[in-house]
């Protein structure tokens, strides 16, 4: 096979051209434009390459001809054989090679095209993989102290979720089977439904309506297994199913209905083939396929923020890295060696920029998407029943959806079936007795949440909290500028990446993907705080490292106000190795150098011990006394132990001498007559220590002044 078509297989695999025809997402994308890239790669691309070799070279060429013309006829002019002349025969030289070697250029520039894509794609995603020398790789850099850098930071991460393709395989007759997703039912809002299972199935019999794409309806027969020209066709649906439902029972139960089908029966009878496993020794060849087809469906998503950009970047660094050597250039014999380089990478650097345009048209696309403001599409609201008109009671109290939430949050008073025999549920009685009940108006008619929500004045300001269910990156985009600058404090409790619940990145980069996923979206909960806003993240030892240096890094205005340890599980969660994890870590951030951490107000018990006062606030004495066994700390820490004269709100500390002989303070200066003196003596008359020794004491005098 030729580099060409090696390149075109890479291409196709990049622009993933296998995907189904699904008509939602990224599926309806592809489709528009698979047309388009197909007639590019099969039928455009290598003869643009040809063309751009041979019209990079013709100038050159033609001038050598011209010139070699002219030296020959005056070398036979002046009577000289050119056959004989060195310039001559270096001039047909460079002419016959540039003439020449049109199939060798073309299969280097195919050969590094599929270099270069091949290095920077991975299963659907572009990864900075520069080689600097060797498998050594060179980090984008821009001279800063200390920066974090990981395998896709400059990507979206959006969600983990289905990616579907098509699957195909011949049989040892050269016959295709193809297996096609014709519908899917993913997940919406990047939630998860906890009641239901999403499996493939076999699709069923039908007729289904088709849009073309000017408008026009048109009927369609569905059926489950066809017969193609010598193709089989096998039909599949991915929907949910219920709770319990089992891939592995659906696989088997398609495979029966397969074999069942007369068109099999009779003409596809390869598919019957063992294939047997230790588990499964009646393993069919067609399971064996349907199994593979219906578990490699998993990946997580991730979107380029500029994917033409960094692709273009890294064509350059490609190109002088790898195929522009300067020795070669240096230790070239003849101008025409550099001349065929140039024109190598004039066409490469042209066709690989044609291809680069197409990918990043794609992924702007999708891109736009995802940063698309959402809409909402539902607003409920919960309200106490004290706000709530009487006359809306009885359309409340026959409301059976209500009364079963009330009685699953465990707010009513009594047992379901002791209040239902008590005609207590259905009563408007009890809730008028039972004012502060919340009432969900989700639970309820569009008619009655309108007569609600007319009635309540000035909703807004009524409203105590705003609760959003959807993908946390897009409900921030969507918050942000409603409450741009307004919150006091953010929680964020991000999942930990432990190896109990791990982000499962297709590439095997799990921090990475971590990092991408915080790092999208700190930045939109940093601009709805207030300059003296507080973020609170919390996380555990997995990802505490890669946390602070991403705040470090990306968020240097973010000021680290403090960490502290929270004890989660004194057992701890034991790992492979080294010591259990006991404690998560709670790190504290400032919007701004504003922001303060505020202290709680004091216990009734603690304002009586905190008796005294100053300008700063309550404090006590014996803060500044150390607490120990008798004598042990004036024993270890003796010049901790001296006097402190008191008058009024003034204190000070008097002139003193040590004396190291007796290892005491020698006071040189006694109080005056109406001062007090202070020694570290508690209430049972046992001696203590100051917080401080004299020196610092001094110091720090203006702040012990007392009332």
């Amino acid at each position: 096979m030729s580099k060409y078509d090696d390149l075109v297989r890479k291409l196709k695999e990049i622009f993933q051209i296998d995907r189904p025809e699904l008509d939602f997402g990224v599926y309806r994308i592809l489709n528009a434009r698979v047309g388009e890239i197909n007639d590019y790669l099969e039928n455009r691309l290598k003869a643009k390459v040809a063309e751009s070799l041979s019209a990079s070279g013709a100038s050159n060429l033609d001038g050598l001809k011209r010139e070699l013309q002219e030296k020959e006829e005056q070398y036979r002019g002046d009577g000289i054989d050119p056959d004989t002349v060195p310039k001559i025969k270096e001039l047909r030289q460079k002419v016959a090679d540039l003439g020449s070697g049109g199939a060798e250029h073309e299969n280097a520039v195919f050969t590094h095209l599929l270099t270069f894509f091949s290095r920077y794609y991975d299963n659907g995603d572009f990864i900075s993989q520069r080689r600097y020398k060797g498998d050594t790789y060179a980090i984008p850099y821009a001279g800063e102290e200390v920066v974090l850098h990981w395998a896709n930071k400059d990507q979206y991460y959006t969600k983990s979720g289905e990616n579907f393709s098509n699957y195909g395989f011949k049989l040892d007759d050269g016959r295709s089977v193809r297996f096609r997703l014709i519908a899917a039912d993913t997940a919406k809002d990047n939630r998860k439904d906890n009641d239901k299972e999403r499996r493939f199935v076999l699709v069923e019999p039908h007729i289904r309506k088709v849009v073309d794409i000017d408008g026009s309806e048109s009927e369609e027969e569905v059926l489950p297994i066809e017969e193609l020209n010598s193709e089989l066709v096998i039909k599949f649906e991915y929907k949910a199913m219920p709770k319990g439902s089992k891939q592995e029972t659906l696989v088997s139960e398609a495979v029966e209905k397969i074999f069942e089908n007369s068109t099999v029966k009779s003409n596809w009878l390869d598919l019957g083939k063992r294939e047997p496993t230790e588990g499964n020794p009646q393993r069919t060849f067609l399971e064996k396929c349907i199994t593979s087809y219906t578990t490699k469906n998993a990946a997580d998503y991730f979107i380029h923020k500029d994917l033409g950009g960094f692709l273009k970047r890294e064509l350059d660094f490609f190109i002088k890295s790898e195929v522009m050597h300067l020795d070669d250039v240096q230790a070239a014999d003849k101008f025409s060696d550099i001349e065929k380089s140039l024109r190598l990478i004039q066409t490469l650097r042209g066709i690989a920029l044609d291809l680069i345009a197409f990918l990043a048209q794609l992924e702007n696309f999708q891109k736009q998407l995802w940063l698309k403001k959402k809409f909402v599409v539902d607003t409920s609201y919960c309200i106490t029943l004290d706000r709530v008109p009487e006359s809306l009671y009885s359309l409340i109290a026959a409301n059976q959806k209500q009364w079963d939430q009330w009685e699953k949050l465990g707010v009513l008073e009594g047992k379901k079936e002791d209040l239902f025999n008590q005609s207590v549920i259905g009563s408007v009685a009890y809730l008028k007795a039972h004012q502060f009940l919340m009432l969900d108006t989700s639970l309820f008619e569009l008619s009655f949440k309108h007569n609600l929500l007319s009635a309540i004045d000035n909703l807004d300001g009524s409203l105590s909290g705003t609760m959003v269910h959807g993908d946390n990156f897009q409900a921030l985009n969507l918050l942000v500028e409603r409450y741009r600058g307004e919150v006091d404090a953010v929680y964020i409790d991000p999942p930990y990446n432990t190896d109990a619940a791990p982000i499962s990145y297709k590439n095997g980069y799990k921090d990475s993907s971590w990092l991408s996923l915080i790092g999208s979206r700190l930045p939109v909960t940093s601009l709805v705080m207030k300059p003296t806003g507080v973020l609170c993240v919390t996380i555990d030892d997995v990802e505490v490292h890669n946390l602070r240096g991403l705040f470090s890094s990306e968020f240097s205005g973010q000021d680290l106000l403090g960490v502290v340890g929270i004890k989660n599980n004194p057992a701890g969660r034991t790992g492979t190795v080294g010591f259990s994890i006991c404690h998560e870590y709670a790190l504290f951030y400032g919007r701004s150098d504003t922001a303060r951490i505020g202290r709680l107000e004091h216990s009734a018990e603690q304002k009586a011990r905190y008796k005294e006062r100053d300008e700063i606030g309550h404090f006590e004495w014996t803060n500044f006394r150390k607490h120990g066994g008798v004598n042990t700390y004036r024993t270890a820490r003796p010049r901790q132990f001296y006097p402190i004269y008191v008058h009024g709100t003034a204190i000070r500390i008097p002139n003193m001498e040590w004396d190291n002989t007796i290892r005491n303070w020698i006071n040189v200066e006694p109080p005056t007559k109406v001062e007090s003196v202070l020694l570290p003596i508690d209430e049972a008359g046992r001696e203590r220590i100051w917080d401080f020794v004299s020196d610092t004491a001094k110091l720090n005098l203006p702040h012990f002044q007392v009332k």
